[in-house]
């Protein structure tokens, strides 16, 4: 997950921000229905799409969106293996 250098693996960072993402938008949608401020779901979508452009930025020619479904099925091929 982590190397020596401290760098976290692309396929775990595009897992961990599609996944914060997709925790974010119903915190988002649900804090507009009750009309308060959607602090903490700004807070994980902007996390989350850093983390995934953090991603795009560093493998350009490696990963696009077609990519990640592919990352996330070597991720739960590394968890279960």
């Amino acid at each position: 997950m982590i190397d020596a250098l401290g760098q976290i693996d692309p396929d775990y960072a595009i897992v961990a921000g599609v996944l914060l993402i997709a925790l974010g938008v119903p915190s988002l949608l649900a804090a507009f229905a009750d009309r308060r401020l959607p602090l903490v779901a700004i807070v994980l979508c902007a996390i989350g799409g850093g983390l995934i452009w953090l991603v795009f930025r560093e493998y350009p020619g490696i990963y696009d969106f077609a990519e990640i479904p592919h990352s996330f099925v070597r991720v739960v091929a590394q968890i279960v293996n």
